[in-house]
This record gives structure tokens, sequence and C-alpha cells, in this order.
């Protein structure tokens, strides 16, 4: 019974970070079901790649919702959440990178229809865009309690720029996340170039992205702030006071 009891305190006192875990599953699991009834109806190989790249957003959403369940842990959070925060930042531009894949859409293709794709890849790139959101969301928490709430933002502000720049290099370079463990001399001289060199699709990419991203986090952190905040907040205690008196 008391086992019980302790796992039923567990699941309320956590029971918004679950329910989210539970719809970005549920979400997961209806973009692969829209693909497999794509390539049921239409015997085509297309758009299986979006299901990797899924699996790749859900990363940086699990090293996240892993470091902020051992944030509040001191040894932890000194000597393991470097870690896992690299690896986090590694990962985590796949999970805007699927926004781009909309892309395909201009590509007109007769063996769905049209209104079906449309469906398809709105709930890819509105499934990869929410882990990413709810994973910033967790590591600007964890900085924010550790550095203070202006880190918390510069580190937003940081991120939201070089995923951008790591979307970049997945989309148009043709880079992905594993190379910069595999061959970190070839990225880096890659950089290195595009920083020396930078085109004019750069650098407004970079910015209409990380703008983007920047405008949909801000958006929903206060829309989460929002709900906690009461609209009515009573009176400072002084004045309670003076109306007794009265």
């Amino acid at each position: 019974m008391r086992s019980f009891t302790k796992y039923s305190d567990f699941i309320t006192r956590n029971r918004y970070q679950i329910a989210i875990f539970l719809l970005m599953a549920g979400a997961s699991t209806l973009c692969v079901f829209l693909v497999t009834a794509r390539i049921a109806y239409s015997d085509t190989q297309k758009f299986t790649g979006l299901v990797w790249n899924l699996f790749l957003a859900w990363i940086p959403f699990l090293l996240a919702y892993i470091s902020h369940a051992f944030s509040w842990k001191k040894p932890v959070l000194y000597y393991v959440l470097p870690c896992t925060a690299f690896l986090w930042l590694i990962f985590f531009p796949n999970a805007p990178y699927i926004l781009t894949d909309l892309q395909y859409l201009a590509k007109k293709s007769t063996s769905a229809p049209l209104w079906y794709d449309v469906i398809l890849l709105i709930w890819f790139a509105w499934t990869g865009l929410l882990l990413g959101l709810v994973s910033l969301y967790l590591m600007h928490d964890i900085t924010q309690r550790s550095f203070g709430r202006k880190a918390g933002w510069i580190f937003v502000f940081t991120v939201s720029l070089l995923s951008s720049f790591g979307v970049y290099l997945g989309r148009f370079v043709r880079f992905n996340s594993w190379d910069i463990l595999n061959d970190p001399r070839e990225i880096a001289i890659t950089i290195l170039g595009l920083a020396i060199d930078p085109s004019l699709r750069l650098v407004a990419f970079i910015f209409l992205f990380a703008v983007f991203y920047l405008f949909v986090y801000l958006t929903l952190y206060s829309f989460a702030h929002l709900v906690q905040t009461p609209s009515n907040p009573p009176p400072p205690a002084g004045n309670l006071r003076a109306n007794d008196r009265d």
C-alpha cells in the first residue's frame, strides 16, 4: 500500500511532465502511421526519411528530460550535466530541422493526394518543433536556476542562433550530428570557410530561422507563465490592514 501511495504521489507531482511525454509519443506514433499508410496506398518509399529525422529529434528531447530530472543533485549538475548538455547541443538542431522538410510540398507528386502530404508534413514539422521547444525549455530552466535569469536568456538566444546554423549545415551542406563526432576536422574546416566568406543565403537563413524559432519559443513561454500568474493578485498586506480598520 505504501509503495502504491508513493507511486501515486510521484505521478501527481510530475503529471504535466508525464502528459507532455505521452503527447509527444502519441504524436510521433501518428506520424509513423501516416507514413506507413502512405506507403501502403502509393507503394512508394517517399517520406520514409522523415521517420529517421523524427527519431533524431527525440534525442535532444530525451537528453533534456534526463538532465532536468537529475539537475537538482549537485554532483550530477557539476560533473555529469556538462556532458549531457554538450550532446544535447549537438543533436538539438535535428528538432527544428524537420521544419525545412516542408519544402517537399513544392515537388509535385501523383502517388498520393496533395492534402494528405500537407497533413503528413505538418504533423512531422509540428512534432519536431515541439520536441525542440520542450527540450530548450528544460535546458533553459536548468541554466536559469544554476546561473541566474540573465544567463538563462543568453543561453536561449545563443542556442537559437547556433541551432539555426546547424540546420543550415544539415539542409544545404548535408552534414549531420554524427559528423561532429566522426569527423570533427572536416566540420571545423567547413565552418571556418563559411565564417570567413559567408553567403547572403547563409546570413539570411540563420537570421530568419533564429527569429522565427525565438518568436515561437517566447510565445509558448509566455503562455506557460500566463496560466501561472493570477489575473487579480491580492492587494498588499498594508492595504488589507487599512481596509480592515475602515
